[in-house]
């Protein structure tokens, strides 16, 4: 959807807008810059002046106004001031609605450096559903705002230092606690602290049965090998899908080069698509031959021609090899099928200033921030722009 500056600001002209509690999905810092963007002005403190107030999306409703002023309390209660929760405020402004397309979404990269993990760690909670994306575009997942709180909660596991296999651990044990629960970290009142997951029940941290929720002083899990890692252990030859699942569960575990072992199972089968070409790919990168790297990648986009994502990290695999306009063809060719991609769009404009090309690549700065705004790059490419 191409918004003109007019449509934009208007969507908050006039709002002064206070919040209640603390946003999930970002920073006051970067909350401030999105409503300015749009026309509004965020608050540092509630007064007789504010129309809108914001309730975070992880605040309970229950007492949300007792921290407003009284003359912001009656306004609310005589309906000249609004309520809304933090959802409702981006879709508001379009960061949340579908049918803006992909120009206010995430990619698995863009997410990844919003919430300081790297992309496969995205793609990783991707297909264990906890993070489910707002749309996909040839064979690219898009996250909205939605996403970004759940998304936030998983990396400061991380961040702790809990390992993914543990974090996995985990989401079972919560899964099994609320198997009614589709999605317990969107749905359900999480807490995480100190590399631990709780569910807040009122004003304490606990399970249904009112003890801890998870018993994290337990030693970890030891996570064993599949069976199907050596073929030759099993009674009959693994199938396919068996020796992916395997090779997964060896990559997930940081054991890349055992998990490209297996994997290698898989393009013997005969039975190899482009998207298993895309994980060799992916783990010679992590063992550093790119050369090989390069190849993988070449090889899913001749069995996939929209695999744009595989484009996209042919043409990063490139620049390392210092293939600077065989990369630039490479972010050329996915932003020919999908223009709407912002890390190509990212790429571009860096291999293009490399080349010396510069107001070519001012052209590719200027559409990546109209289309990631918010991104984690975006100040770079401010800078590049000189603004």
């Amino acid at each position: 959807m191409d918004e003109s500056p007019t449509t934009t600001e208007s969507k908050l002209a006039g709002e002064r807008i206070a919040l209640a509690g603390r946003l999930a999905s970002m920073s006051r810092t970067e909350a401030v810059k999105v409503v300015a963007a749009h026309g509004g002005v965020l608050q540092q403190k509630a007064d007789e002046s504010t129309t809108l107030v914001v309730k975070g999306d992880e605040v309970p409703m229950a007492g949300v106004t007792a921290d407003l002023p009284a003359v912001v309390q009656q306004a609310l209660a005589s309906g000249l001031v609004t309520l809304v929760d933090e959802t409702q405020l981006w879709r508001r402004v379009g960061l949340v609605d579908e049918e803006v397309g992909v120009s206010r979404l995430y990619t698995p990269a863009l997410l990844g450096e919003m919430v300081k993990v790297d992309s496969r760690t995205i793609h990783r909670w991707h297909r264990r559903g906890y993070l489910q994306p707002a749309c996909e575009v040839r064979k690219l997942p898009y996250f909205d705002f939605a996403e970004v709180r759940v998304a936030r909660r998983l990396a400061e596991l991380v961040h702790a230092g809990v390992s993914l296999v543990s974090i996995d651990r985990q989401m079972a044990q919560l899964t099994r606690l609320a198997p009614d629960v589709e999605r317990p970290l969107a749905d359900l009142s999480i807490v995480v602290e100190g590399g631990k997951i709780f569910l807040r029940r009122g004003a304490e941290l606990t399970e249904p049965s009112g003890q801890l929720l998870i018993d994290f002083d337990a030693p970890a899990e030891v996570v064993p090998v599949p069976e199907v890692a050596n073929p030759g252990m099993a009674d009959a030859p693994p199938t396919a899908d068996e020796l992916r699942d395997a090779a997964m569960e060896l990559a997930d575990s940081g054991e890349p080069a055992d998990a490209l072992e297996v994997y290698r199972g898989v393009l013997l089968s005969g039975e190899a698509d482009a998207e298993d070409q895309f994980l060799v790919a992916d783990l010679l990168y992590q063992l550093g031959d790119l050369a090989a790297a390069r190849e993988r990648y070449f090889m899913a986009i001749e069995l996939d021609d929209e695999y744009d994502e595989a484009r996209v990290n042919l043409g990063c695999v490139l620049l390392e090899l210092g293939e600077v306009k065989n990369a630039t063809a490479a972010f050329r060719g996915a932003l020919a099928a999908n223009p709407q991609l912002a890390d190509a769009h990212y790429h571009l404009a860096t291999t293009l200033e490399r080349l010396g090309h510069t107001d070519d690549a001012r052209e590719h700065w200027q559409l990546f921030l109209h289309l990631a705004p918010e991104s984690p790059w975006a100040e770079e490419a401010h800078e590049r722009l000189g603004d």
